[in-house]
């Protein structure tokens, strides 16, 4: 494998459990900025806004600034003023996105033209879902911030947004844009704001599908880490494997300062 001149890194899994340092994770980014190696912290995590995301990364010991810092979130807000300038968005996610929608005309569910979907949370009830349903079947567009189908909390694993999105997309033969992780268009800015090509940088994840084959299949070098949501059945996929695995993102310093790469 070349020479890896950036770092793209998940949160959730890699860094942290529920916002819980993992063992050796802040040290390990304190040595990626003591070597100037670039790094940015790409996150399909809906629940804070970027300022606070690194605000709370900061208060749990890491070293991060929010430009270092890239949401689904907002990538969804690029996407939205992209492709629906000025329609009308409901949008139904865990926390309040409100803070990085900047340009989003946000409406109440029976108004919007473009529907949504963050974070999974207990306001992911049946009648909610029925009412997206029934307003996407009278021509509502259908939007994901990610396609996360779990992940893992310090209570185990949790159903995430995916599995609705999947459900809505079979009921109505509706296929979602997604704008988070796999999405290229998520990598793609992400590699610019870090400023290195994709065959000199490497994606550290815990999601085999969403970090490192989507990271894989734009160019990037993809790095499975054996915590978080990470499965054994992960090293045996028949859709593809990750170019390299370790135990934990502790071990990524001395894997880009020769290790076994």
């Amino acid at each position: 494998m070349g020479e890896i001149d950036g770092v793209l890194l998940d949160i959730d899994g890699v860094l942290t459990v529920s916002w819980e340092p993992i063992p050796g994770a802040p040290e390990a980014l304190t040595r990626l900025r003591e070597r100037g190696m670039p790094f940015r912290l790409i996150t399909n995590t809906t629940t804070h806004a970027r300022s606070e995301l690194a605000g709370t990364l900061c208060e749990a010991g890491f070293d991060v600034r929010p430009e270092e810092v890239v949401t689904a979130v907002v990538a969804t807000a690029s996407y939205l003023r992209t492709h629906h300038p000025g329609a009308g968005v409901f949008v139904l996610s865990d926390g309040d996105p409100r803070g990085d929608l900047d340009g989003v005309r946000l409406v109440a569910l029976e108004e919007a033209e473009v529907i949504v979907l963050g974070g999974a949370c207990e306001d992911f009830s049946y009648p909610t879902m029925n009412r997206i349903f029934r307003r996407l079947m009278e021509g509502a567009v259908l939007v994901g911030m990610h396609r996360n189908m779990y992940w893992r909390t310090t209570e185990g694993l949790q159903l995430d947004a995916g599995a609705y999105i999947a459900g809505l997309e079979e009921a109505t033969g509706k296929r979602a844009a997604i704008c988070g992780k796999p999405s290229p268009a998520f990598f793609e800015e992400a590699l610019r704001l870090l400023g290195v090509p994709a065959e000199r940088a490497a994606m550290v994840g815990d999601d085999v599908v969403n970090d490192v084959l989507g990271a894989q299949r734009v160019g990037l070098t993809g790095v499975l880490v054996r915590t978080g949501k990470f499965l054994p059945s992960d090293l045996e996929r028949e859709d593809g494997r990750p170019d390299h695995v370790l135990d934990s993102v502790a071990d990524l310093p001395g894997w880009l300062e020769g290790g076994d790469r």
